[in-house]
């Protein structure tokens, strides 16, 4: 079996982990805790994809998503953009 590519595949959550914890934090009315941006990265939905259109999607959608890795941090980062 030819597995050429398959070191291409990336992680990609549907939707993005950005519009999850936007919506769980509008939902809640206030900042969310490290707890809850990593209870909610660890429920949801992930899918593998090539790496080429998880960057196409990125590109569409306008946004990076956030590194599962990282999330906290990065979300720290960015939500004072996406917060009102």
């Amino acid at each position: 079996m030819d597995r050429a590519g398959e070191d291409d595949l990336v992680i990609e959550f549907v939707p993005p982990l950005i519009a999850l914890l936007l919506a769980a934090e509008r939902s809640k009315g206030g900042p969310l805790t490290e707890e809850e941006v990593l209870e909610i990265r660890d429920g949801a939905t992930c899918i593998r994809s090539p790496k080429s259109l998880s960057e196409a999607m990125a590109e569409q959608r306008g946004y990076t998503d956030l590194d599962p890795e990282r999330c906290w941090e990065q979300w720290r980062s960015v939500r004072t953009e996406l917060v009102e």
